[in-house]
């Protein structure tokens, strides 16, 4: 290779051009092709440092077809070969234990039972998650197949314009404590029940946008917060008595559940303040939610395997998030951010990009666009190396221009020059079409 092209900097080359680093390091593959496929994915994995127990994979937009078939694919193939065993996704945390025990062949007997219950943000209608669970439900009624998948999701007990009723988080931890000591906990059940109220005022819409629709700082909120405290004290006195009658993994489920109630609880809070930065704010605890769920989950796996986690490429990057809110731009931490914290080296991620999406609103990439440079080689798809930024042109990144949004798919956030110090590698595809099953988009403006 040309000394002009590159010159060596560390473990990394270093590029003149964004065109070479492309030219150079891009690995095509098509997701129909199996061997194209797995391929790229062997030479990615073997790329990754050994101690990686947790891989983030990153969407674009929530609504892509061709980015769901690209992980269904990619956790199989993880599975079979580089010793994967399970699966978070953006989707409830606590709803997710339902299709876990379908998963595992449990629970109800179709997929259409829980396909509702057991997922939030209307996910479970995507066909593409249905395929993925049956995969698994499949493979784990395969005798010989010893190691058997775990499905988890791991996002908030939250929607996008509404949050969860406690209650749900709560009675699992109280359940808990009466499997174990039946007339102990009735007086604290009936404490918590009292507080509780109704659910329709805890998931009130008009709260996400209106504080003073907000039960999360009144007397009885405020009540419940202390009880939930009270709570998880107990859990933690009591570890060696509760392990010792239920196990170790029975116990740490019921701790994390009451440690979501706690932050559930902060969450509902900060709806309730009436500050420029309640929304901010909210943000932040979700994805610190997300994080701290995902680090369970990475615990739970310990000695069995590694896990993968999708979710939007806003959730799982390196760095600060933004989003556009009208007239105000929005920053907080995201989950990816906590987990590099937490894991350090042992967590790695793929951020994604579509070239275009004629369903999803998102026409041809302006000349220039990092989109655009990146779809101009061979594809269908592609994988490709960021190095976080070391080797390329700086001059060149901070040029970029910016890509226009989707006039359709409000999810859709475009790539920018934090893309290649957020993400260790991207996954490129040419174009995608709309998921299956998904609600209908309407053209905007």
């Amino acid at each position: 290779m040309k000394k002009s092209l590159f010159l060596q900097r560390s473990s990394h080359p270093a590029y003149a051009t964004l065109d070479d680093w492309i030219l150079h390091e891009a690995i095509s593959f098509s997701i129909d092709s199996s061997q194209t496929f797995n391929a790229s994915i062997d030479r990615v994995m073997a790329s990754l440092d050994d101690s990686v127990k947790l891989l983030g994979l990153g969407e674009t937009l929530h609504g892509s077809e061709d980015i769901l078939m690209l992980r269904n694919r990619l956790f199989q193939h993880l599975v079979e070969k580089h010793g994967f065993s399970a699966i978070a996704m953006e989707s409830s945390f606590p709803r997710a234990r339902a299709v876990n025990e379908y998963v595992a062949g449990r629970g109800p007997a179709s997929y259409d039972a829980l396909q509702d219950t057991g997922f939030s943000h209307g996910f479970g209608r995507l066909e593409a998650n249905r395929e993925l669970v049956e995969w698994m439900r499949q493979y784990n009624a395969d005798a010989t197949h010893r190691l058997k998948l775990q499905f988890h999701g791991f996002d908030s007990p939250t929607e996008m314009m509404f949050s969860d009723s406690p209650r749900q988080i709560l009675h699992f931890v109280l359940d808990y404590l009466a499997s174990i000591d039946g007339a102990g906990g009735q007086e604290r059940r009936l404490r918590i029940d009292q507080l509780l109220g109704q659910d329709s005022d805890w998931e009130n819409p008009a709260a996400m946008m209106d504080p003073t629709k907000s039960v999360g700082l009144s007397p009885a909120a405020t009540g419940l917060r202390i009880e939930t405290e009270d709570l998880i004290a107990e859990l933690q006195v009591r570890r060696p008595e509760l392990v010792a009658k239920s196990d170790e993994n029975l116990y740490l489920e019921a701790m994390q559940y009451a440690t979501l109630a706690r932050q559930l609880l902060n969450y509902h809070a900060a709806l309730a303040r009436t500050s420029s930065k309640r929304i901010v704010q909210g943000l932040d605890l979700r994805d610190a939610m997300m994080a701290d769920n995902l680090a369970y989950v990475v615990s739970r796996e310990r000695g069995r395997g590694k896990v993968l986690a999708f979710a939007h490429n806003s959730h799982l990057q390196r760095g600060k998030a933004e989003w556009q809110l009208g007239t105000d731009l929005l920053t907080w931490w995201p989950a990816g951010a906590h987990l590099n914290e937490i894991f350090g080296p042992s967590y790695a991620v793929f951020g994604s990009a579509v070239g275009v999406s004629d369903a999803n609103g998102i026409g041809q990439p302006q000349a220039g666009t990092l989109e655009a440079l990146l779809t101009a080689g061979p594809g269908p798809a592609r994988f490709i190396p960021t190095h976080k930024g070391q080797g390329l042109p700086a001059s060149e990144i901070a040029a970029l221009p910016a890509r226009s949004g989707s006039m359709k798919n409000p999810t859709y956030f475009a790539l920018t020059p934090q893309s290649l110090t957020d993400f260790d590698w991207l996954a490129v595809l040419d174009k995608t079409a709309y998921s299956r099953g998904g609600p209908q988009l309407v053209q905007q403006g």
